[in-house]
């Protein structure tokens, strides 16, 4: 397996977990999807079994721990910016009916804070936690640090999908999130921003003065 961080042994730590983040896992599972060797991946995971971030299931099948809970609270309470953009978001899903998420930037990427799903039985669904690239997506070019403030896009990242992303600023005027609506391109056109941009804008705007205050 590739390297991330220059520090073997976790990168292979976070391997196993991002392996069973998809669900239980045998070993012979878990040493495919984590691209292991037998030995290791059996070693790493009892290894991580022993702190409770991995666990068995009744089958004997490796899981997620549950100590990891505990950890994602903490994390959480260390970041409420989650918990104070909720009803907007949840506000601007109702009005438009479509999927609503909120991006910060990690790196050169964005990860998916909130999602909220459109109640429409066609979707765009962005799992919470999922993490995509800055280099498409409206979301991606508001978090880039070029100082967009609004932006849309159109099959950029997947095809037959558009979105329209507003940023949330702090006080000093710096962005510090995206706020998106995303859905299929047949309900949000070709001009999303046209659609939609006034209500993302106007969430974001509220969410910006909850982190203000």
């Amino acid at each position: 397996m590739e390297s991330v961080s220059a520090v073997g042994v976790i990168d292979k730590g976070v391997a196993i977990l991002e392996a069973l983040a998809a669900g239980p896992l045998d070993l012979a599972g878990l040493q495919e999807a984590a691209g292991l060797p037998r030995a290791t991946a059996h070693r790493l995971a009892v290894a991580l079994e022993a702190h409770q971030f991995v666990r068995r299931d009744v089958a004997g099948r490796f899981c997620l721990g549950f100590e990891l809970i505990r950890l994602g609270r903490a994390a959480s309470d260390e970041f409420p910016l989650a918990d104070l953009a909720t009803p907007a978001l949840a506000e601007l899903r109702d009005l438009t009916g479509e999927s609503v998420q909120l991006f910060v930037r990690e790196g050169d990427t964005r990860r998916c804070v909130v999602s909220l799903r459109s109640q429409h039985a066609l979707q765009w669904l962005v799992p919470v936690g999922a993490v995509l690239p800055l280099e498409a997506g409206s979301a991606g070019k508001v978090l880039d640090g070029h100082g967009v403030l609004r932006a849309e896009s159109v099959e950029e990242r997947e095809k037959g999908v558009a979105s329209v992303s507003a940023a949330v600023v702090d006080r000093r005027g710096a962005t510090v999130a995206a706020v998106s609506v995303s859905g299929p391109l047949e309900r949000l056109t070709r001009s999303p921003g046209r659609k939609y941009g006034a209500a993302v804008t106007a969430a974001a705007q509220r969410i910006s003065a909850a982190v203000v205050n």
